[in-house]
């Protein structure tokens, strides 16, 4: 018997869940279900929906079911089954058995004829455009189809031969009869099956008649005895339907829908149907690209699903719609990493850096922490030599006041190295600057650090030792923080979302890392080892996140 979870967060579904326990309701138990649609990759919004089902799951001793909604063949495939099974389990999160709607054709098409024989549904031969223009508005009360009152073995008969194939599509579909006059709109008379001529991809072609979403749902909720079916607040006006459904017939069980406020997270786009118009027109790589919302795109990208669930528990489930700021997300990706993951220097812009009076032929190995306030994550070797590579962004020819870089006749210090000094500048046959020479203080390690403090230090390779990496740095997708207000996706892309850097140098330890390894660029971000583009000559590593929140600056936010 499932009890209340008092050492969980509490809100408002976890309260009527206490409640209904309390009073019996439910038979003391907790099932849970989630139900996607196999049309697409999930996002980041399913998975506010897979902690909140699979977690209330858990915790009270119940179980959630993994249950596809797959009655639109025509937009669905095993890829998207695949790929949601992978998200999930990833996420963190396991279920008893893979359960879809197709399983229960047979049984809702059954209820179907129950309804029919009980004068609850009837056959309408009205067109698509017909149905909806009759349907009213939101101050005016809706039209009754001519077919609402066939009689019950007309309408046994041509549903009948609406599965056996006989009509094209369109031509006839199964309506509710409940009240065209209802202030709800849902309730006027809803499609309840509509015939398609599509191969399945579970069930082939044994159907040409497939149920809608609104008597699908509450029908599978029943069968599998699921006792809370939590959704989002835009099926809160769908919810009398689901229960007329359900009064209406003899089912197992009548669970109880609770509907919640869904993930809106600002720069980005909640929607399927408008994400795969990003893929489908080529604004991005793939659903798993990096940039995209979704949790394959998210794992590729290396965030760990940790600070996913912790993102998810710390917005909350509450009954109203509020977009929250994509901040909220990388600070629980920043937090989650910074203890856990080593640092190593990498330079993305390399500019080359020759020390003249270090000996040529010298080498100089250093050790650091792996971690600076983790000594148990052990130490890693830096090797040094005479030609280094620095950042490109830590050298300016004309200074301003108070900078504290490198510069002309300007010292600063190499993180774990020595104090070095611009002494030469050289320039390509454009004019820039390509290279440095510099002479190094050899007393400035150790004890003569602290004798000659310098204000500026930098992050740094050694030439002969770099491990050669391209680096991909990923921002916003969109340059707009509510791209959906408008209808032009491709006009609220954020041009400078991806920024691939292909002559990287990285310190030698970066040779042990492995596939899908995460570490900290010191003073550059937390990256990734991709798995996806990396093999031994060419490791590919994107940015997770930055190490603050750099975008906030550049927007003019506080």
């Amino acid at each position: 018997m499932s009890e209340p979870a008092p050492e969980q967060p509490t809100n408002f579904i976890r309260q009527i869940i206490d409640q209904d326990l309390l009073e019996g309701k439910s038979g003391h138990r907790v099932v849970t279900r989630f139900p996607p649609e196999p049309n697409g990759h999930l996002h980041i919004g399913h998975a506010k929906s897979i902690c909140l089902n699979f977690g209330i799951a858990q915790d009270y001793q119940g179980h959630c079911n993994l249950r596809f909604d797959d009655t639109n063949p025509e937009k669905e495939s095993q890829e998207y089954i695949d790929a949601i099974q992978e998200d999930i389990q990833w996420i963190g999160f396991e279920w008893i058995k893979t359960k879809y709607a197709s399983d229960y054709f047979e049984e809702l098409y059954e209820y179907a004829i129950q309804l029919i024989r009980a004068g609850k549904a009837f056959v309408c031969s009205l067109g698509p455009d017909e149905i909806r223009q009759q349907r009213g508005t939101l101050v005016e009360p809706g039209m009754e189809s001519p077919y609402r009152n066939r009689s019950i073995e007309e309408n046994l008969d041509l549903f009948q031969r609406m599965r056996a194939g006989e009509f094209r599509e369109g031509e006839h579909v199964l309506r509710a009869k409940i009240d065209m006059a209802s202030p709800n709109i849902n309730m006027r008379d809803p499609v309840l099956y509509r015939i398609k001529h599509a191969t399945h991809p579970r069930t082939q072609d044994k159907w040409c008649i497939y149920p809608m979403y609104d008597y699908t749902h509450c029908l599978s909720d029943a069968l599998e005895g699921v006792t809370h079916s939590l959704c989002t607040l835009e099926f809160e006006d769908h919810r009398p339907l689901y229960d007329w459904v359900l009064d209406a017939l003899e089912t197992p069980s009548h669970p109880r829908q609770i509907e919640f406020a869904r993930l809106s997270l600002e720069y980005t786009v909640m929607s399927k149907r408008r994400l795969s118009l990003l893929v489908d027109g080529g604004h991005v790589e793939s659903w798993d690209d990096p940039r995209m919302p979704t949790l394959s795109g998210m794992r590729r990208r290396g965030i760990p699903p940790e600070a996913i669930r912790d993102f998810c528990d710390r917005i909350g489930i509450t009954k109203k719609d509020a977009f929250i700021e994509m901040s909220v997300l990388e600070n629980c990706i920043r937090e989650h990493l910074d203890p856990r993951v080593n640092r190593i220097m990498c330079v993305l812009r390399p500019l080359k850096v020759v020390i003249e009076n270090y000996p040529e032929d010298q080498e100089e190995i250093f050790s650091a922490g792996n971690h600076p306030k983790d000594p148990s994550m052990g130490e890693r070797s830096i090797p040094f030599s005479n030609t280094i590579y620095i950042e490109q962004e830590d050298f300016l020819l004309d200074p301003p006041d108070k900078y504290f870089r490198l510069a002309p006749g300007k010292e600063v210090r190499l993180r774990y190295a020595y104090n070095i000094t611009c002494t030469d500048v050289i320039r390509n046959d454009a004019g820039q600057v390509s290279e440095l020479r510099c002479i190094f203080d050899p007393e400035s390690r150790g004890a003569g650090a602290r004798k000659k403090k310098v204000k500026g230090i930098l992050h740094w390779v050694s030439a002969r030792h770099a491990v050669d990496a391209e680096a991909r740095l990923f921002d916003r997708l969109f340059r707009l923080p509510y791209p959906d207000a408008g209808e032009d996706l491709a006009s609220a892309l954020n041009p400078d979302s991806l920024e691939v850097l292909r002559d990287c140098k990285i310190e030698a330890c970066a040779r042990t890392l492995d596939a899908g390894a995460r570490v900290q660029f010191e003073r550059q971000g937390y990256f990734y080892l991709d798995g996806d583009h990396h093999d031994a000559g060419h490791r590919v590593f994107n940015r997770i996140v930055t190490l603050r929140d750099s975008w906030g600056k550049r927007e003019g936010k506080s």
